[in-house]
This record gives C-alpha cells, structure tokens and sequence, in this order.
C-alpha cells in the first residue's frame, strides 16, 4: 500500500533526448545520486534535531549561508551528465536534506530553475533531522507511486532512542519504461565500522525484501537503487545483504549489478575520511536493465562525478569533496561527497 507523501507531479511528458554517437545513435538518459551534506532551511524546527542549522546555532546557518549553499548545490547539480545530455540527469537521488521548504528553495535556483524540477519527499527524519527525496525532471519521468520504506534499528544502535533514515520507493514511468526507484542514506559508521555493521546489513535487508517481492510479482521489474550506502562496494551488506554483483556476466534479471565496484578497486571514491578514500555513494541496477537485447532502456556507464570545480584546492585535503562546513566554520564549499551517475540508452 503506498503512503500519503508530498509529491509534485507532471501532468503530461513531452519527450526529449540526446543522441549519442557510437557506431550507432543511441537515445540516452542520465540517472544521479548526490548527498547534499547538511542541506537545511535556517528556521528552528521544534520537531527536528536542527538546532545547530539555525542563524545562532553552533554553525552559525544564516540566511545569507542558506541561500549560498543553495546556489552552490544547484550550480553542482547544474553540471551533472551535460557533457552527454543538455538537460542533465531525469532523476537524481539527495540526501542529507531537512524539508520540503529547502527542496523547493533548491529547484527554483536559477541555474536548475529552467529544468522545472519536480520531488518526491516524505516528513520522517533521522535523529539529524535528514532524510531523503527524489528530484525528477516531469520531461522525462512521471512519478506514479511513492512510499517510505520504515527501517527499524531500536534498540540495535548506541544512542538511547536510535533512528536511521527512511528508504524512498519511488515507482514511475521513465521516458516510456517502469522503474521502480529507491533512495538510500544507510547507517553511519559512527560507534565503529565493524559495530554498526549489523545495522546497514538490516538496511540493506529492507530494501532487498522489497524488490524481491516486486520481482515476485512481476520478473521483468526494472529497478534503480542508489544512496550514500556507508559501506563500500566490496562489504557484506552489499554484497551479501543486498546481493549485489560487480560481474556482469553473472548478474542474472532479478539480481543487482553494481559498476561502481570496478572505481573502487582503483582507488576512486566519493568520499576521504582519515586520509583514505571511501565509495559509499553508489547506484546499481537490476539485471533487467543490463541486457541490450531487452525492450527500453538500458545501462551504458556510469561515473563518479569528481570535477575540478568540486575539489579542495589546498592543504592536507586537497584532492577531496571541497565540503561546506569545516568544523562548524562555513567554507563556501559544496557536499563532503561527490555525485555518481549512471546513463541509460536505447
């Protein structure tokens, strides 16, 4: 049964695509995910752990700050996939976001504003006050379903009331095709990797019983996980718990394939943390969108989105996320991890 959630929806699609040139035009669509590091609006919500993000907080998050982080996310998100398809990416994943007031603030940043995208968004939170949402551009994707799947870690984390985010389903038509779309920001590795282990492979477990029950139902189901996972492509809750493969070759219709396995083996990542990178921001797909013989789209390449432009330029982090907050200074960044993209064509 799907939930009541906030959900912009497009009344109609017109159609547009960029060919792509190899021995053979393709049509091509791009699909992102991008945590957005702290995205909040500066007002004190009661209900929300969002103190800190507030104009006297401890990070000091003005108005004036609000407004320059907001550009700066939507000048990223403005970049994402356009050397392959103008408009950018049909559908990207956020996390790390408080609210609908700051999604909205977001979209209608003049660099994105022209896209007109929509979002998918529900009112539950982690002890953070983050959770996730979907944006879509109503072009190319017409959302016709939504739910928030709960995750239950009580009493398995080390805080005294623990919660985690919610995952986002999001089933819709992409440019001609179902999708069934899921938006993950897993448990963090705070209290120790190994000991909050358990509470990404139970994560990964939610998601896992829902799309086995939608390959159940229906075997040809076409699916996009995405998300700041926290593990790397090689731990067991994604490997084990989700079952995803990095072998192409041995992904069969109702597995996942990840490709961001092989970035990780050479050292590409999306995130530094104590001087070693990190690839926690991953987008897979089912074995029904890797076969080019199937009907619709499906999957060409992917890419950590790893720009110049969203890189430290100095000192012992150079090379890494250039992140909005150091501490709680603010330092006109962006986001502590770099976006992915995966492309589909037809």
């Amino acid at each position: 049964m799907y939930k009541k959630a906030i959900v912009f929806l497009a009344f109609s699609m017109a159609v547009g695509y960029n060919s792509y040139s190899q021995k053979k035009n393709y049509k091509v669509i791009a699909v992102s995910f991008y945590n957005l590091e702290n995205y909040f609006d500066p007002e004190n919500d009661p209900n929300r752990n969002d103190e800190d993000f507030t104009p006297t907080g401890a990070n000091r998050y003005t108005k004036e700050v609000y407004a320059q982080k907001a550009h700066n996310m939507a000048f990223a998100i403005s970049k994402l996939a356009t050397d392959v398809t103008p408009d950018g990416p049909a559908i990207i994943g956020v996390a790390e976001i408080e609210n609908d007031v700051a999604l909205t603030y977001l979209v209608n940043q003049p660099e994105i504003k022209d896209r007109g995208y929509k979002f998918v968004w529900f009112y539950r939170s982690d002890r953070r006050g983050i959770s996730n949402a979907m944006l879509y551009n109503p072009k190319y994707f017409t959302v016709t379903g939504s739910e928030s799947l709960f995750v239950d870690i009580e009493g398995k984390g080390n805080y005294e009331k623990p919660t985690t985010r919610d995952i986002l389903h999001v089933t819709g038509t992409l440019a001609g095709d179902t999708v069934h779309v899921f938006v993950n920001h897993w448990p963090s590795r705070r209290g120790g990797e190994s000991a909050t282990a358990p509470l990404r492979a139970l994560a990964a477990g939610v998601a896992k019983k829902k799309i086995d029950s939608l390959m159940t139902v229906n075997p040809k189901t076409k699916v996009i996980l995405m998300g700041d996972l926290n593990d790397d492509p090689i731990d067991p809750s994604i490997t084990k718990a989700l079952g995803a493969k990095s072998d192409k070759e041995k992904v069969k219709s109702n597995d996942l394939y990840n490709p961001f396995t092989s970035y990780y083996k050479k050292g590409i990542g999306t995130g530094s943390f104590n001087n070693a990178w990190n690839l926690f921001d991953q987008i897979m797909i089912s074995g029904t969108l890797l076969k080019e013989d199937v009907n619709g789209w499906h999957y060409y390449k992917s890419e950590v989105f790893n720009k110049d432009f969203l890189t430290q330029k100095f000192g012992v982090d150079k090379g890494t996320p250039h992140r909005s907050y150091d501490g709680s200074n603010w330092i006109n960044g962006y986001s502590d991890h770099f976006p992915t993209i995966i492309y589909l064509v037809k």
